[in-house]
């Protein structure tokens, strides 16, 4: 891979990559420091990433360093990180984005991951495998339980709108 070649990366993918990165760490530094740690790893990488490949090992990289951070704060704090929940009726909703992301907040990281990887970014049940890791099976069965979750935390969609 050339300087240019990886510079036309850059543009292309830093976007969606950063997205994907800040939905998961709900902080701006940490989600420009995974982009850019992903970014100097295809870098390092150049010779090894196959061509047409390198938004799906970016994605991979950021998802591994997310997944990381997670473990990480978890340990070091050594409290579950809490969860916000759904608002109670009385407080109202006054957002569907912002209600959607609450419930998508209170879900299993991996879980959460699967979610924006499938729905947000727009990943096959394949191509969401060979970022994470994880059998087809596998992504289909954490998207299945993932939206299952979020369907519990939402509550009737009613309560929604």
């Amino acid at each position: 891979m050339t300087e240019e070649k990886f510079n036309e990366y850059v543009n292309a993918f830093t976007d969606a990559l950063f997205r994907f990165v800040l939905k998961n760490v709900k902080d701006v530094p940490s989600a420009e420091d995974i982009v850019q740690e992903s970014f100097v790893r295809l870098w390092e990488t150049r010779d090894k990433v196959r061509e047409g490949s390198q938004k799906s090992y970016l994605f991979t990289i950021a998802y591994r360093l997310v997944i990381d951070r997670a473990r990480r704060l978890r340990h070091s704090s050594g409290v579950e990180v809490e969860t916000i929940g759904r608002p109670g009726p009385s407080e109202g909703y006054s957002d569907l984005g912002q209600t959607l992301s609450r419930a998508l907040d209170g879900i299993k990281e991996e879980w959460r991951s699967l979610i924006m990887l499938r729905d947000w970014e727009g990943y096959s049940y394949e191509e969401i495998a060979a970022i994470t890791g994880a059998s087809i099976s596998g992504v289909k069965v954490g998207i299945f339980r993932a939206r299952t979750e979020l369907r519990r935390r939402l509550g009737p969609i009613d309560d929604i709108i």
